[in-house]
């Protein structure tokens, strides 16, 4: 039998699917599973998406252009500056969804062998794009006791080697949901500047900070405009993950221009999720004041529930929508499966998702899970519940 790749060996498993078909044996024996292991909001799609993908009229499903439609990147240029990012349709590449834009990030500017440093936990599938591009991951650990802060800058230069040639961060952050501040970004761009570094900045869930806190993008920073790769997607902040749009954005026009070469290989982003994407910047804002509003509250339900079990931690995330939790338990991997396979309260159950798949370090996360507070409050409330009897029978549950 012919062997598979060794790229293929090594592709990490998701940490966020894996425990799929435990959860469907779950629910074939009558359970209610609660899915808070998946960032898919249960938040109503904007209604003038809705509209505009039952009423699209062609006669003829073409190829787009490579970079994108263009009077879809002219509406992205003027969404930006309204976020005070200031771009022309040039410094755009659309993608297919967020994913792709990761990857053509580490293909234009990395080569085979070369290193990204990235704060763990990080997002798992940074793992898997790097193994797809022949990138190292360089891990460099942020702590639960401080909410996941950024490492300060010299943690950073411990690790840089001659092979290093970007660091990645997602500001507001997934799996933590912490936000990083402009001193935090200000700092970071001195090691960029310093070592001539790429900065990879995965901005998606930008509409998603909390507690009068502002976002601030690295396409703000001053003196690092051709470093900067900003990397996003429309697929959280219209609540349309399935429309599988994303985009590369970067002042340093040779960034642009090869990244373009893989672009075009790939022929074209899709065409309905374009023409969804192009209305959805027409999305008023009180769908987002409602949205923002919606997951403060899941957002303190879910943290104040937490903090009140024996023995659990979760520091107040100040974006995105989720949070990683210390748990008394021996190993989240097995808490997780065995919630699924073992557990139930009132024919109901929890799916988490282990937080050692968000880390790059081997034994790291094993007393930690990642919590998606993206459904309704009743269900939070009942899986908060669930959560806190399964802690109390748990057979490897560990003694504070």
């Amino acid at each position: 039998m012919p062997s598979i790749s060794v790229k293929g060996v090594n592709m990490p498993e998701s940490p966020i699917r894996k425990l799929v078909p435990f959860a469907e044996e779950a629910k074939k024996k009558g359970r209610k599973v609660y899915h808070l292991n998946i960032g898919q909001p249960d938040i109503i799609t904007p209604e003038n998406v809705m509209e505009k993908i039952r009423n699209i009229d062609l006669k003829v499903v073409e190829y787009s252009h490579s970079a994108g439609i263009i009077s879809y990147r002219k509406k992205l240029v003027e969404y930006y500056k309204r976020c005070n990012i200031d771009i022309d349709v040039n410094d755009i590449i659309v993608t297919t969804g967020g994913s792709e834009a990761i990857i053509f990030a580490m293909l234009v500017c990395l080569n085979p062998g070369d290193e990204v440093i990235i704060p763990e936990p990080f997002y798992a599938n940074y793992n898997g794009f790097a193994n797809t591009c022949g990138v190292s991951v360089k891990p460099i650990f942020s702590t639960i006791e401080n909410g996941f802060a950024l490492p300060p800058i010299s943690e950073f230069e411990k690790i840089i080697t001659p092979k290093t040639k970007a660091i990645m961060i997602c500001n507001p952050n997934n799996p933590t949901g912490y936000l990083y501040s402009e001193e935090e970004l200000e700092s970071l761009k001195e090691i960029v500047k310093k070592y001539d570094l790429f900065l990879f900045s995965d901005e998606v869930y930008r509409e998603f900070c909390y507690d009068g806190k502002k976002h601030f993008s690295a396409m703000n920073l001053k003196g690092i405009e051709d470093n900067v790769v900003l990397l996003d997607s429309v697929s959280k902040r219209y609540s349309a993950c399935g429309v599988r749009i994303g985009a590369l954005i970067s002042r340093n026009k040779e960034v642009i221009k090869t990244a373009m070469k893989f672009a075009q290989a790939r022929l074209s982003p899709p065409t309905f999720g374009q023409i969804a994407s192009e209305e959805a910047i027409d999305t008023p804002e009180s769908y987002f004041k409602e949205v923002l509003e919606e997951y403060v509250k899941r957002r303190d339900l879910v943290i104040s529930s937490l903090n009140k079990m024996d023995g659990v931690f979760c520091p107040n995330p100040s974006g995105a929508f989720y949070a990683v939790a210390k748990l008394p338990i021996d190993d989240s991997d097995r808490f997780c499966k065995w919630l699924l396979e073992e557990f139930e309260y009132n024919n109901q159950t929890v799916m988490l998702a282990p937080a050692t798949g968000f880390y790059s370090t081997k034994g790291s996360g094993k007393n930690e899970v990642r919590i998606s507070y993206v459904l309704n409050l009743d269900a939070l409330r009942n899986s908060m519940i669930c959560l806190e009897h399964a802690l109390k029978v748990y057979p490897g549950r560990v003694k504070g």
